[in-house]
């Protein structure tokens, strides 16, 4: 595999999962490292693995190991799902939902004072509370209904912080690393730390996939503690 991720690596990886290709899924993972993309592809490689596709049990297996190295919040739900495709777990006794993870981590990230929303257990989707006032979405009996809706707390800017530092920790660039310390000090630390990075475009490409798995991550293991888990919304792969 490579060992870095270009754009159009990516871009393919996307398109992939959001066609729910899972022969192209696979191959596109060869074109860079998996440990930068677990939470993001890895409900596609479970189920490539369920339907026995070439390629995909090696690749759960590789997803598995790196899950296991990595240990993020929501790695060990992510690796609880491979072990039981592969056989080697019982199959937890979680709720699949079609969710969309980058929208729920946005819910679960917001401002406290501004945001949060909560989840169609029918559908998956996603609504923020602000849209509730722009849009009337669903009829007052719906909205009403106790096995339908979940609510999504806003939890704040804390983790997203611990991110940046987390990041910082891993750079090999001290010069960088130490910019971004200073940028990260008193208010507006998220904005000063973007402009500090936003001049290193390979290192602003990297972080943002890192910042990226750890939400997503942390939306899979809020997921897990409410008793659901993802699915994809066609199973196609």
């Amino acid at each position: 595999m490579a060992e870095e991720w270009d754009e159009e690596g990516l871009r393919v990886v996307c398109a992939a999962l959001h066609a729910q290709d899972g022969a192209v899924l696979l191959a596109a993972l060869h074109r860079g490292p998996v440990c930068e993309v677990l939470q993001l592809a890895g409900d596609g490689v479970a189920e490539a693995a369920v339907r026995g596709m070439p390629g995909a049990a090696e690749m759960a297996a590789l997803f598995l190991g790196a899950l296991q190295e990595r240990g993020f919040r929501g790695d060990e739900e992510l690796a609880d799902r491979l072990r039981t495709v592969m056989g080697d777990a019982a199959t937890p006794l979680l709720r699949p939902i079609p969710v969309d993870m980058e929208m729920l981590a946005m819910l679960l990230e917001g401002d406290p004072a501004e945001s949060g929303g909560r989840l169609d257990l029918h559908t998956g989707e996603c609504w923020p509370a602000f849209t509730e006032e722009l849009d009337p979405g669903p009829s007052a009996e719906e909205a009403d209904h106790p096995e339908r809706w979940l609510y999504v707390p806003a939890l704040g800017s804390r983790a997203g912080y611990r991110d940046m530092e987390l990041f910082i920790d891993g750079l090999g660039d001290f010069a960088l690393a130490d910019r971004l310390r200073i940028a990260m000090g008193g208010r507006g630390a998220f904005r000063r730390f973007k402009d500090a990075l936003a001049g290193d475009e390979g290192s602003w490409r990297r972080y943002h996939r890192f910042r990226d798995e750890r939400q997503r991550g942390r939306a899979r293991a809020w997921l897990a503690e409410e008793g659901y888990c993802r699915r994809l919304a066609v199973q196609r792969l």
